[in-house]
């Protein structure tokens, strides 16, 4: 019988001459898995995404935390109370109240205002000469859209902006060293939102946060603290990979110019394609790690229970049993799944997804309409290691 310390080992490819995709389809030659860091077992091809739906395993909980040293603050609370790391009843009664008021029909009529909002942007810079496009324009669709759904005022984006990218931390591992400073804007991100729910339940609107008041309310099964997290989890899940996702198709577009020129020819045409390869070449999620709940045979590898094991988003889409010529950006692929992988899978599905395809979409289609001639500046983005990789620097040129 094979056991997993026979695997091979993954590095965190934190080293900037390790390629992870380069990487990825060496090992996947050689084993349908790896040992990853922490002790986790790492999954590799697209059918292990079975893992997270067939009810072996559950989502991960407070335990990343508690590795890192931290079991109380307001840090530890965040995880401790939202639907994303939480499992079972807990994880059903967080997620009700989301999913009937943050449903598909509701997120895909946003596509008026993201147009809109691109739009301006967009226009406000063309011809202006090299910009930062992270900060600019991928940062600040999904950050105004959220603003539009929950009323924010629009002089107070430029600190909701920085909450948002301070406490985004909080999803992953996180760098000790920020840890006062995450918890300071996590304090008063939690703070501001307690106050724009407390405002509608004075004064209900006809929109999101009143909707789902009323959803909260009548469910009767959520603590205060439940309530105001999972707004907080919806707009932190959605706003950072969007951020880098936005960042990193249009990279891609722009370095391959007969795909750009097509792009730009058809937008509307091949918006959703864009978005879908963009999605698998760069995936923003690098794996979705979960706790074996009892011993799992994989491949003739056995996962005891209690541990961990991660299936990697950055293999799994690029895998040659499902997609044809994998480590080529297309963006007329036919070959995607019904439901792509960096969404999730099963109960735990990005509640945010048709949201987050309507921001890029329509930002990607708005740059391509507006901007046909757009180009990078400078050097071509990169992405850190990491459960959420984050991207370095990005500058184009609009015109």
């Amino acid at each position: 019988m094979r056991t997993l310390t026979d695997l091979p080992e993954i590095p965190m490819f934190a080293a900037s001459d390790v390629d992870p995709y380069a990487f990825l389809r060496d090992l996947r030659a050689q084993t349908p898995l790896a040992r990853g860091p922490l002790g986790m077992t790492l999954a590799l091809r697209h059918r292990h995404l079975d893992l997270v739906t067939s009810g072996q395993t559950r989502q991960i909980e407070t335990e990343t935390k508690i590795m890192q040293g931290i079991s109380s603050g307001p840090i530890f609370d965040f995880v401790d109370t939202a639907m994303l790391f939480a499992n079972d009843d807990a994880h059903r009664r967080r997620r009700a109240p989301i999913t009937r008021t943050f449903a598909f029909k509701l997120m895909d009529a946003m596509r008026p205002k993201v147009i809109a909002i691109a739009s301006e942007l967009v226009t406000e810079r063309l011809g202006k000469g090299p910009i930062d496009f992270v900060g600019e324009i991928a940062a600040q669709v999904p950050a105004r859209i959220i603003a539009e759904i929950l009323g924010i005022l629009r002089a107070d984006l430029p600190v909701f902006m920085q909450w948002i990218e301070d406490t985004a931390e909080a999803l992953g591992f996180i760098d000790v060293s920020r840890r006062e400073k995450i918890e300071a804007s996590l304090l008063a991100f939690n703070a501001y939102v307690g106050d724009l729910l407390e405002s509608r339940r004075h004064a209900p609107q006809e929109d999101f946060l009143s909707d789902y008041i009323a959803a909260t309310t009548a469910g009767g099964e959520l603590t205060e603290q439940e309530i105001r997290t999972q707004v907080v989890g919806l707009i932190l899940a959605g706003s950072d990979t969007t951020r880098g996702s936005l960042c990193m198709t249009l990279a891609q577009l722009l370095a391959h110019p007969e795909q750009w020129r097509a792009f730009c020819a058809d937008p509307d045409g091949h918006k959703r394609g864009v978005v879908n390869e963009g999605l698998r070449y760069e995936p923003i999620i690098s794996a979705i790690p979960r706790v074996a709940l009892q011993d799992i045979e994989i491949d003739g590898y056995t996962v005891p229970a209690g541990g961990i094991v991660a299936v990697s988003i950055l293999s799994v889409l690029r895998d040659p049993d499902v997609y044809a010529d994998p480590e080529t950006f297309d963006i007329t692929r036919t070959d995607h799944p019904r439901w792509h992988p960096v969404f999730g899978a099963g109960a735990h599905r990005c509640a945010g997804e048709a949201l987050a395809r309507a921001e890029m979409e329509e930002t990607l289609a708005t740059i391509a309409r507006l901007a046909p001639d757009t180009e990078m500046v400078g050097a071509f983005p990169k992405l850190a290691p990491g459960a959420i990789r984050k991207i370095d620097q990005m500058k184009v040129a609009l015109k």
